[in-house]
């Protein structure tokens, strides 16, 4: 064995031969769950109530990943909450504005057991539904209607400050970068992060590590490097932590014990105390 010498794959190696991949799909949980998705989007287009596919349906289509799915996730403007679910409530649809900073549920079934997200912010305040999602939207079918999905670079933005420890999306930002790096609008994906572009960088340096074989965005990589090197320090007289706009749980302790300030409350982020307590106080709580 040479040491320093490139990893070398065999030529029987899978990597290395022609193969073909059959298109993914999207699997809801049920028959009566999936006619419970198109009767909400059905309910929408008939009265003209603007939405986007997000979740597992757009990232099948931008990543050829298919998985199975709980929900269906929609994404619309917050001013449109009310007239969304006016129209849900007059087809006998219960809704229910479970977190008022970002998302709102629309049950079908018995006994609410099929739900439809909506989805008007990011958990942590960021990533907000605004005119910018639409106008940058793909078109696509979903559930056998026409759709426009939210844009790739929308979906990477919101997925990267996913670093919960019961869930990293980190994966699927890598997956995403992967299958749509020559068609991602990396201008405008830099302008979405604003001064959150550490986030970004994060995983795109883990990037090379993952694909040592693939194509990176250097220059994209190199651009944030050279940011992170001239940026200076920060205010002094501000005790900030970020870490809440990553896991809204595992950066507690510094906010409620060690006295930083919360990076997700006015007028630093978008989130009231109230909305932070009603969204810190939904973690589930499991043995240690």
């Amino acid at each position: 064995m040479h040491t320093g010498a490139a990893t070398c794959v065999p030529l029987w190696h899978p990597s290395c031969l022609c193969w073909s991949v059959t298109p993914a799909t999207v699997e809801a949980p049920s028959r009566h769950a999936s006619d419970f998705y198109k009767r909400v989007i059905q309910i929408f287009q008939e009265t003209n109530i603007d939405f986007l596919v997000g979740g597992a349906y757009a990232f099948v289509h931008y990543t050829g990943i298919g998985r199975e799915t709980k929900d269906l996730d929609l994404f619309i403007r917050r001013a449109d909450w009310e007239r969304a679910t006016e129209a849900l409530a007059e087809h006998g649809i219960t809704t229910e504005l479970t977190f008022p900073h970002w998302l709102g549920k629309a049950f079908g079934g018995r006994q609410r057991e099929f739900f439809v997200d909506l989805i008007f912010s990011g958990g942590n305040g960021v990533a907000e539904v605004d005119d910018e999602w639409f106008a940058n939207a793909v078109r696509d079918e979903s559930l056998g209607f026409p759709v426009r999905l939210m844009p790739v670079e929308e979906m990477i933005w919101s997925k990267a400050f996913l670093m919960e420890r019961e869930r990293f999306d980190g994966a699927d930002v890598l997956h995403l970068v992967r299958a749509r790096q020559k068609a991602i609008n990396w201008p405008r994906l830099l302008s979405r992060f604003g001064e959150h572009w550490r986030v970004l960088l994060s995983h795109l340096v883990l990037y090379p590590y993952v694909y040592p074989n693939e194509p990176a965005p250097q220059d994209v990589i190199d651009e944030l490097l050279d940011r992170a090197k001239s940026e200076p320090k920060g205010d002094e007289g501000i005790r900030l932590c970020r870490g809440p706009l990553l896991s809204r749980a595992q950066y507690l302790v510094d906010v409620e014990r060690w006295n930083y300030v919360d990076a997700r409350e006015v007028p630093l982020g978008t989130m009231t105390p109230e909305e932070i307590d009603i969204w810190t106080n939904a973690i589930e709580k499991k043995p240690t």
